[in-house]
C-alpha cells in the first residue's frame, strides 16, 4: 500500500488548494473549479478565498462579482451539510441531485408540519402550494429581489405561525423566511446580489437557472470524484463529514471512482486518492505564507485536522460550534491567526514559531499586501473566534 505522509500532504495541499505561488490562479472560476466549492455562510470568506489564491488580487471583487451577478458563472446555493457554498454554475445540478434532495424532503415536511401545528390548522400544504407558485412568479418577473418586495406582491408571506409551541424554544415565524430557506434547499431558487457592499449578509433572491435532474448515484459519485482530486487523500470519516451523507453512499461513490486506499501517519490510518494521484507531486517545494479568512474551504477541508492544524492550536482559532476563523499559514500548515483592526490595518500572530524569521518575513509581506488590498475595508468575520477577536480589538 502506498504511503503518502503529512509532509507530502500538505505539498499535496499547497499546490491543489493554489496557496503556493507557483499555483495561484487567474481568475475567481478557476479558483471555484479548483476547489470544487467556496464557503458562502459569511459573503465576504468567497472574496478573501478567492483573492488569497489569485496570480493578481487586485480586481478580486469585481472578478467575482461579474462571475455571480453578471456572466453567472458562478452561483450561491445550499450544498452540503445544508450549508450556503459558491459552486462553479455547471455543477449546480450535481450539487442538487448529490446532496440536496434528501434535506430538501425533510425540511419541506418540517415546513408544512410547523405551518399547520403552529397556526392551528389554519395554514395547510394546499395554501402553502399557492402562496409558492405566487412568490416564484413574482419573481421571476422582477427578476432579483428582497424578501421585502416579494411580500408586497404576495401579502400572504406575511403570515405567522407559532413555531415550538409549549417548548422552551417557542417563537413566532414568518412564512416568508422559512418558505424561501426552503425553496433555496430546494434549488429553486438561488442567492441574488447583496444589499450594500460585497461584504453585507443581506441578500436579494433571484428564480435558479433550469439544470437537469442527474441520478443521485451518478451525481454523488462525480462530486467525490471532483473533491477527491483536490482534497485526497482523504479518510473515509473525512468525506462523510464534508459530504453529509451517510457512510453507505460514501462507500459506494469510492467504489464508482475507483479510489485507491493509501496509509497516513498517525497510527495505521487509511485515506483515499484517485487511481491518477498515487504519484508525488513533482518539483521543488519552497515554504510560503498564506492569510486565509474565516471558513475558507481548505481550512474546513477535512473533519481530521491534525496534519495541517495541530490540536494545541484550535481553542484560539475555532469557535464554539466549529467554525473557524482567519488563518495564518505557513508552508501548507496554520502556524497563527488574523484580524483587522479599527484603522483596516491587518494584524497578526504566530502561535507556532518554528518558522523562525523566514516565515516571519513571509508573513509580514502577506499581512501588508492584504491591508493593501482591503484598502480600508473592514471585515468582520460572522463567526469571531477568540484570537481574530483579541488582535481586532487589541
Amino acid at each position: 500500500m502506498r504511503h503518502i505522509g503529512d509532509e507530502e500532504r500538505r505539498v499535496r495541499l499547497a499546490l491543489a488548494h493554489r496557496l503556493a505561488p507557483r499555483a495561484r490562479a487567474g481568475g475567481a472560476e478557476e479558483v471555484a473549479r479548483s476547489l470544487v466549492a467556496l464557503h458562502g455562510t459569511d459573503p465576504a470568506t468567497v472574496y478573501l478565498a478567492v483573492g488569497a489564491r489569485l496570480t493578481d488580487p487586485g480586481a478580486t471583487v469585481a472578478d467575482v462579482e461579474r462571475a455571480l451577478y453578471e456572466d453567472q458563472t458562478l452561483v450561491r446555493m445550499h450544498g452540503m451539510r445544508h450549508t450556503v457554498f459558491v459552486f462553479p454554475t455547471e455543477l449546480a445540478a450535481t450539487v442538487h441531485a448529490s446532496t440536496g434532495l434528501a434535506v430538501a424532503a425533510k425540511a419541506r415536511a418540517a415546513l408544512v408540519k410547523d405551518l399547520a401545528t403552529g397556526s392551528g390548522g389554519r395554514l395547510t400544504a394546499e395554501w402553502l402550494t399557492d402562496v409558492e407558485a405566487s412568490a416564484l412568479r413574482a419573481l421571476q418577473r422582477r427578476g432579483q429581489a428582497t424578501v421585502s418586495e416579494l411580500v408586497r406582491d404576495e401579502p400572504r408571506l406575511r403570515e405567522q405561525f407559532t413555531y415550538g409551541r409549549g417548548k422552551s424554544y417557542e417563537a413566532e415565524q414568518t412564512v416568508s423566511s422559512r418558505l424561501m430557506r426552503v425553496l433555496g434547499v430546494e434549488g429553486r431558487v438561488v442567492r441574488g446580489r447583496p444589499l450594500g457592499s460585497w461584504t453585507s449578509t443581506r441578500f436579494r433572491w433571484a428564480v435558479m437557472p433550469p439544470h437537469p435532474e442527474l441520478p443521485v448515484a451518478a451525481a454523488q459519485s462525480d462530486l467525490l470524484r471532483r473533491w477527491l482530486a483536490v482534497c485526497g487523500p482523504a479518510t473515509e470519516a473525512d468525506l462523510k463529514w464534508w459530504t453529509g451523507w451517510k457512510v453507505t453512499e460514501v462507500r459506494r461513490a469510492l467504489g464508482a471512482v475507483g479510489a485507491v486506499e493509501v496509509s497516513l501517519d498517525g497510527g495505521g490510518a487509511v485515506g483515499y486518492v484517485l487511481p491518477d494521484q498515487l504519484d508525488a507531486p513533482e518539483g521543488d517545494f519552497e515554504p510560503f505564507a498564506a492569510l486565509l479568512p474565516g471558513l475558507d474551504p481548505t481550512a474546513m477541508g477535512w473533519q481530521e485536522r491534525d496534519w495541517y492544524c495541530p490540536p494545541e492550536l484550535r481553542p484560539d482559532l475555532f469557535d464554539r460550534s466549529g467554525n473557524i476563523g482567519p488563518t495564518v499559514w505557513w508552508g501548507g500548515r496554520i502556524v497563527g491567526g488574523w484580524g483587522q483592526r479599527a484603522d483596516g490595518a491587518v494584524v497578526w500572530r504566530l502561535l507556532d514559531t518554528s518558522g523562525g524569521a523566514a516565515a516571519r518575513r513571509a508573513v509580514t509581506e502577506e499581512a501588508a499586501r492584504l491591508t493593501s488590498w482591503l484598502d480600508g475595508v473592514r471585515v468582520t468575520p460572522r463567526f469571531r473566534t477568540p484570537l481574530e477577536r483579541e488582535l481586532a480589538e487589541g
